[in-house]
């Protein structure tokens, strides 16, 4: 199955739980066949692209984990303190198996967390919101779970942001005060190898206020 067949798979989920089953059954393959095959830089982009902003001892949360390709390049970069979430119980397994992440944890990012308001200094979400996926729902969590400051991470493909809620909502979340823009990055190819058509930005917000005004 190429590149196109896999994200039609996982695009065309109807619910959250069917979702994370098909994650469940890519995630045996899934490394070899994203970075071997099909080339995905996403997650040393959005790496490089927190590096710009985070201290290496802030504590990191990898929303939308998957296997840990984003923890991997982060650790690359010299970042320790990490923390991720994922709806898929595969992907989490392969993940745990790299031993970078201080926790793991099985989580649907349209719902609450379950971490303390302002844990971390920066969230990072790579690959997650789009067709099918995570909807711009999840970002007042994300907000809430991020200190004062810290920073939040995440990339869209731009024909997602124009078609779906995420500019409206990125734009209130700046205008009510919750964050302001800080970055919108060059859009690049994130299948070089095997879909150069597929393209993403990395969006960088700062969080202003305190999280616990946010709830």
């Amino acid at each position: 199955m190429g590149l196109k067949s896999k994200v039609r798979f996982v695009y065309s989920a109807k619910n959250n739980q069917e979702l994370a089953e098909r994650y469940d059954f890519w995630a045996p393959n899934y490394d070899q066949e994203m970075e071997a095959l099909f080339g995905y830089v996403g997650p040393q982009k959005g790496a490089e692209t927190l590096a710009r902003y985070v201290s290496k001892n802030a504590q990191i949360l990898d929303a939308g984990a998957g296997t840990g390709l984003v923890g991997q390049a982060l650790l690359r970069l010299g970042y320790r303190n990490l923390v991720g979430v994922d709806n898929s119980e595969g992907m989490i397994s392969k993940a745990r198996e790299k031993k970078i992440y201080q926790a793991l944890y099985r989580g649907n990012l349209e719902q609450p967390l379950g971490f303390s308001t302002a844990s971390f200094g920066a969230v990072i979400c790579v690959g997650v919101f789009t067709y099918g996926h995570a909807q711009a729902i999840c970002l007042d969590e994300l907000i809430c779970v991020t200190k004062p400051g810290g920073y939040i991470i995440f990339s869209l493909r731009p024909d997602f942001y124009e078609n779906s809620d995420f500019r409206g909502t990125l734009t209130s979340l700046e205008a009510r005060g919750k964050w302001e823009l800080v970055e919108i990055g060059e859009e690049f190819s994130c299948f070089p190898k095997d879909d150069p058509d597929v393209r993403l930005k990395f969006w960088v917000y700062r969080v202003r206020y305190s999280a616990e005004s946010l709830r």
